[in-house]
């Protein structure tokens, strides 16, 4: 029995900040080529929307803007939602059914289930069914779309070129992330989208990728759609007594998010029980968005023009309540009936809505503030990414003044939705096709430690020339103390060798040294600069227990050995962390103890 020949010192040049990765720059190339692509997708989609919108309700061809609102069709509006929905309905029959829904869910689906492939057909058919439904008067927005859309065409790119599933997956977040900004002009609120809804990580291999392709996007959107913010809009600095009245709008507009997200999904399972095949849905959803848009025609279509005037307090309160009303569940029964349409821009409304008519009693800022700030809280709770909301608010307007209220009333209706809703309005429809997504993540405690900060340095071994007889005797009599055993020669590692092994060879080769067993040439090993994640998965992927820690794999030095024991180790330092309950301090305070509610233990 030997010991290593020396104690290994631990060499900490090798430890970074993040992973390196050599292939990041054409990676971002990629993306960069798709941003471009992506913002092109959007100039189309929108361009399809005010075509259709033309078509359908004014009867005529032109690209030209206009709103729903200003038709003249009398009762006939009624018809015309309808008309959209039964179009959208057989295409999503005859084409592809992932058409339907508002997009984002069927990202995510994409790149957590699907390995980030996404087919030609949505490409082209998501973009065109939503021009349809929403030209038609669906209440939508065209982001949820050209999500879909551009995480379409960084799918299929990808899919042209030799790349990993994780490489695939960021260039289509990296579409998804440029086609909102190339809609909304926000890049960095899409790149915030991104890491709060789509990557599912928070690392430079995929967040650089997504924020160069949002980066183009950004400056390539001014070709197209020009530089001004949608919304501008320049408010007053709040007072101190307004931290009390976003506290309020924030509840507020977590308990309208909450209503929403449930009336949603109820709605769907009602259309669930019809005994009509799903592609006629969308058409009887269309006859009640006929009908709110009968009575208010501003809740039809995309309603830009309709934001903007609730930004900028250009509608009375009551007014501004009847589009709440009529909006929401005009916008409810059309999603759920499963047609082709966006959420962030009815979102947008809906807050809007909500701050207008708050506005008027709600002390501590200007009256013009709380629209966008519930809007921001509403889409927030909503989507469950609060970071995204405050900066897509700020983006949408550039009013710096509202930075603070935004901050308070989003993260309140975060918590809010957090505390009283299981999932958001974006997971719960993929929790219905039996997939669960937990969305709250950190650093793994496997990737921040290295091999060299568990490993056993101390190394018991077995020398190359033993025979296989006294191997026998001496390691794996009734005395055993250790499963497996490195075989060194000279000091660097041979093999691994256990009972198993040793007993193939017992009745043939009983003579035969350890060395020259086959099998024992190439072992599987570690090194002391790699992480233990790294380590962890090619235990599990060869079925080992322990691995040999060598100092290169040149000299295959053995320095030290790493077993699953010293990972799991990792692991329990974590729950300790997160469960054990400690007190160092007493507070010189009188009165009753404080009581939380307890920790549920776990394991």
């Amino acid at each position: 029995m030997s010991n290593a020949p020396h104690k290994h010192r631990p060499k900490h040049d090798h430890k970074r900040d993040f992973s390196a990765n050599a292939r990041l720059p054409g990676i971002a190339a990629l993306a960069a080529g798709i941003g471009l692509a992506a913002t092109f997708a959007a100039y189309v989609l929108l361009s399809l929307i005010h075509l259709f919108t033309n078509l359908f309700f004014f009867g005529r061809f032109s690209f030209a803007d206009h709103s729903p609102a200003h038709n003249t069709l009398g009762l006939w509006v009624i018809l015309i939602p309808a008309a959209g929905g039964l179009i959208v309905g057989l295409m999503a029959r005859y084409g592809s059914e992932r058409i339907r829904g508002h997009g984002i869910p069927e990202a995510i689906e994409a790149i957590l289930f699907g390995k980030s492939r996404m087919s030609p057909k949505v490409a082209v058919l998501k973009p065109l069914s939503s021009g349809i439904a929403i030209g038609s008067g669906g209440p939508f927005g065209a982001e949820g779309p050209i999500i879909m859309t551009g995480g379409a065409i960084g799918s299929l790119i990808a899919q042209c070129v030799e790349v990993t599933s994780a490489e695939r997956k960021t260039l289509l977040v990296a579409g998804a992330a440029a086609g909102m900004t190339a809609v909304f002009g926000t890049p960095v609120a899409a790149v915030l989208l991104a890491v709060e809804l789509l990557l599912f990580e928070w690392r430079p291999r995929s967040f650089l990728p997504v924020a160069v392709a949002c980066a183009v996007a950004g400056f390539a959107r001014a070709a197209f759609f020009g530089v001004e913010p949608l919304f501008a809009l320049q408010t007053t600095p709040p007072h101190a007594l307004a931290l009390g009245s976003c506290v309020l709008a924030g509840l507020l507009s977590g308990a309208l998010a909450c209503g929403l997200s449930s009336a949603l999904y109820k709605v769907e399972d009602l259309f669930g029980r019809l005994p009509l095949h799903w592609s006629w849905w969308p058409a009887l959803g269309g006859l009640v968005v006929g009908m709110g848009g009968y009575f208010e025609p501003r809740a039809l279509g995309v309603g830009y023009d309709v934001i903007g005037d609730l930004l900028h307090q250009q509608i009375f309160w009551q007014v501004a309540l009847g589009i709440l009303v009529v909006k929401a569940i005009i916008w409810v029964v059309a999603l759920g009936s499963g047609t082709s349409g966006g959420v962030l821009a009815p979102l947008l409304m809906l807050g809007a809505g909500l701050g207008a008519v708050l506005g008027h009693v709600l002390p501590g800022a200007d009256p013009a503030m709380w629209p966008l700030v519930c809007m921001a809280a509403t889409l927030g709770a909503t989507l469950g990414a609060p970071l995204t909301a405050i900066v897509f608010a700020f983006g949408l307007t550039h009013d710096s003044n509202a930075l603070l209220p935004l901050l308070a009333a989003t993260l309140v209706a975060h918590g809010f939705a957090t505390v009283v809703m299981r999932r958001s309005i974006m997971t719960e429809k993929i929790a219905r096709r039996g997939y669960h997504i937990y969305r709250e993540y950190g650093v793994d405690p496997l990737e921040r430690h290295y091999v060299d900060e568990v490993m056993s340095h101390e190394v018991e071994t077995i020398d190359a020339d033993t025979t296989v007889r006294e191997a026998f005797a001496t390691y794996f009599g009734p005395a055993q103390t250790r499963r497996a055993w490195p075989v060194v020669r000279a000091g660097a590692i041979v093999g691994m060798v256990d009972r198993t092994v040793l007993e193939r060879f017992a009745h043939d080769a009983r003579d035969a040294t350890l060395g020259a067993m086959p099998g024992q040439q190439a072992p599987d090993v570690a090194l002391p600069e790699e992480t233990c994640r790294q380590v962890a998965t090619r235990l599990a992927v060869h079925g080992l227990e322990r691995l040999p820690v060598v100092e290169d794999r040149e000299t295959m030095r053995l320095v030290g050995i790493v077993s699953r024991s010293d990972l799991v180790k990792l692991s329990l330092a974590h729950f300790e962390d997160e469960h054990k309950k400690e007190r160092f301090r007493r507070l010189p305070l009188g009165g009753p103890k404080r009581r939380f509610p307890p920790v549920r233990k776990t394991g």
